[in-house]
C-alpha cells in the first residue's frame, strides 16, 4: 500500500471509530478511554477478580476455622516471603504522558507494595492445612460450571484473535509509523509499542516494576509522543474491535457459553460475599 493509501485508510478508520461508539477524550492516557471491545461482555474484569480475591478469602478463613485455626487472617502472608512474579499488562503499552515522564514503563514503588497481602504470616500449623482450604474455597467458586472448555472461553480466544490483529496489514503499518518516529527522536526502533513496554534493558523486578533509569523515562515520553502525533492506540484499537467482532460471530455459541458460565461465576461470587463479607 502505498503512503497516501494508508493515509486514506487511516482516516476511514478513524472517522469508523468516532461513528461507532460514545464520544471519546481528545487525549488518550488508559486503554478505558479508547472505549469498549466486543469482547469485553465476554470477558473476567478487574472487578470480577477483586470480587473473586475477597470471596476466595473468606473461603479459606472459614474453612481454616473449622480446622481448628479460628484467627486465620484474611490476607496471610506465607511463612516465608516467595517470590513474586507479576505479569506486565501491555495492551497499548504506556499511554499516559506524565506517568511516562516521571516512571518511564513502570509505576510508583508505593503500588506495588500495595498489592502485597497486609496480614500476619502463617504458622506452620495454618500453613500445612492452607493448601487444602484453598482448593475447597476454588472448588465452591467453580460450582455450576459443567464444561471447563466454556469457562473464560473469550479470554482463550484472546490469544488467537491478537495473533490475527498483529497480522493486521494497516496495523503494523502503523506501527510502522509509530517506529519510524521513535526512531527519529534518538531511540531504538522498536517494532511495536509492546516491544518498547518489555524491553529487557529496563530491567523489571520480580514484581514487574521497572528502574525508571533516565533512557527508559526518555523512551517511553518519546513512546506515547508518537502515539499521540500519529493515533496509535486508536487504529491498535479499531484493529482488535474488528477482529474480535469476525471471532464472536464465527464462534457464537461458544462465546455464549462462556458467557453463561461468568454469569454463573459471579452469581456464586455474590453469594458468598453475602454470605460472609
Amino acid at each position: 500500500m502505498t503512503t497516501r493509501g494508508w493515509r486514506l485508510s487511516a482516516v476511514v478508520v478513524l472517522a469508523a471509530i468516532c461513528a461507532a461508539g460514545p464520544e471519546r477524550p481528545e487525549v488518550i492516557r488508559t486503554a478505558s478511554d479508547l472505549g469498549p471491545l466486543p469482547a469485553d461482555r465476554y470477558d473476567y474484569t478487574p472487578q470480577d477478580y477483586q470480587r473473586s480475591q475477597r470471596a476466595t478469602a473468606l473461603l479459606i478463613r472459614q474453612c481454616m476455622a473449622e480446622r481448628g485455626h479460628p484467627d486465620f487472617p484474611l490476607h496471610p502472608r506465607y511463612p516465608s516471603d516467595p517470590v513474586v512474579a507479576t505479569a506486565v499488562s501491555t495492551d497499548y503499552g504506556v499511554l499516559d504522558l506524565s506517568t511516562a515522564r516521571r516512571w518511564g514503563y513502570g509505576w510508583a514503588p508505593a503500588k506495588s507494595l500495595s498489592l502485597r497481602p497486609k496480614g500476619r504470616r502463617m504458622t506452620n500449623a495454618e500453613y500445612a492445612d492452607f493448601p487444602a482450604c484453598s482448593a475447597e474455597a476454588n472448588r465452591r467458586l467453580m460450582r455450576g460450571i459443567a464444561p471447563k472448555r466454556d469457562w473464560l472461553y473469550a479470554s482463550t480466544r484472546a490469544i488467537e484473535v491478537d495473533k490475527a490483529v498483529k497480522r493486521d496489514p494497516r496495523l503494523r503499518a502503523a506501527w510502522d509509523v509509530w517506529s519510524r518516529c521513535v526512531a527519529e527522536q534518538g531511540f531504538t526502533r522498536y517494532p511495536d509499542p509492546v516491544a518498547a513496554y518489555t524491553d529487557t534493558a529496563w530491567k523489571r523486578d520480580s514484581d514487574g516494576n521497572t528502574r525508571h533509569t533516565q533512557r527508559e523515562r526518555a523512551t517511553a515520553v518519546a513512546d506515547v509522543i508518537c502515539k499521540r502525533r500519529h493515533h496509535t492506540a486508536e487504529l491498535w484499537h479499531a484493529a482488535r474491535a474488528q477482529k474480535q467482532a469476525v471471532d464472536i460471530t464465527r464462534h457464537r455459541d461458544r462465546y455464549a457459553a462462556g458467557l453463561q458460565a461468568l454469569r454463573t461465576y459471579r452469581a456464586t461470587i455474590a453469594e458468598v460475599l453475602r454470605k460472609l463479607g
